[in-house]
């Protein structure tokens, strides 16, 4: 049996959200978050180096590049946290 593969549905969220057709590349992260109240969720991140179609912010409050030292600085999800602080010093992608 073929193992499903999480990159057909980051594709067509990244359509849905941000109007881009994505190349997806390698996953740099896997996170297991734990929540206060007993839930949890994988979260798995991947590469986006090229893409098509301009950006379009569909749902986002905000969208901008920024300097990854600077992240930090955002108000981001406690789950994505690890993630956020792991690009801004450098140890991945």
């Amino acid at each position: 049996m073929k193992k499903a593969s999480s990159r057909g549905p980051l594709h067509r969220e990244l359509d849905e959200e941000l109007g881009i057709d994505a190349r997806i590349g390698e996953e740099v992260s896997r996170i297991v978050h734990e929540y206060p109240n007993g839930g949890s969720v994988e979260l798995r991140f991947f590469v986006v180096r090229e893409y098509d179609r301009k950006i379009e912010n569909k749902i986002f409050r905000d969208v901008r590049w920024s300097p990854r030292a600077e992240l930090p600085s955002y108000d981001f999800l406690e789950a994505d946290l690890k993630l956020v602080r792991d690009l801004a010093d450098g140890k991945i992608v």
